[in-house]
């Protein structure tokens, strides 16, 4: 737990290693960030087909009208899933800034968190993991409900032998 054993350095050249300690972390942060702005368009262009898809749900009639109902179906499924895996990485940018935070307190403090940190620091590396596997999985299943349907392929004609 903590506990303070000596007192704390305070000097300019001692901040300066904590902030380099700090360093790893924010790239960590940098790289979340980017991760989520990828998430966030993709989610926005699953909001954006569900909106078209919608109404031509309700206008839609016997096979037409199930084909768009499984099609709404994925991309309700596919908005969940983007969202898990926004929020397992937003948890984990905030399991990041509680580590910053803490490297900090030690070393101003003189606390010995260790093991709390390093506790944190794998928590975090958990949630951005898991967060990665949903979203590999919400990309297989996008990707295996962008089919051509068969009907579509069959009555294409080829232009170079008529």
């Amino acid at each position: 737990m903590l506990q303070a054993l000596a007192p704390p350095d305070n000097s300019v050249t001692a901040v300066a290693q904590i902030i380099q300690l700090a360093v790893a972390p924010v790239f960590l942060l940098a790289g979340i960030g980017a991760f989520l702005n990828v998430c966030a368009g993709r989610l926005s262009r699953i909001v954006d087909r569900a909106r078209t898809v919608e109404p031509l749900l309700l206008s839609a009639r016997g096979a037409e009208h199930d084909r768009r109902l499984a099609e709404i179906r994925v991309l309700d499924r596919r908005m969940a899933l983007v969202s898990w895996a926004i929020f397992l990485s937003v948890l984990a940018a905030v399991l990041i800034c509680l580590v910053v935070v803490l490297l900090f307190a030690a070393s101003l403090t003189g606390w010995h968190v260790g093991t709390e940190v390093a506790l944190l620091f794998i928590a975090c590396m958990i949630s951005v993991g898991l967060g990665f596997a949903v979203f590999l999985f919400e990309t297989r299943l996008g990707s295996r409900a962008v089919r051509i349907r068969t009907e579509i392929l069959e009555h294409m004609v080829d232009p170079e032998r008529n």
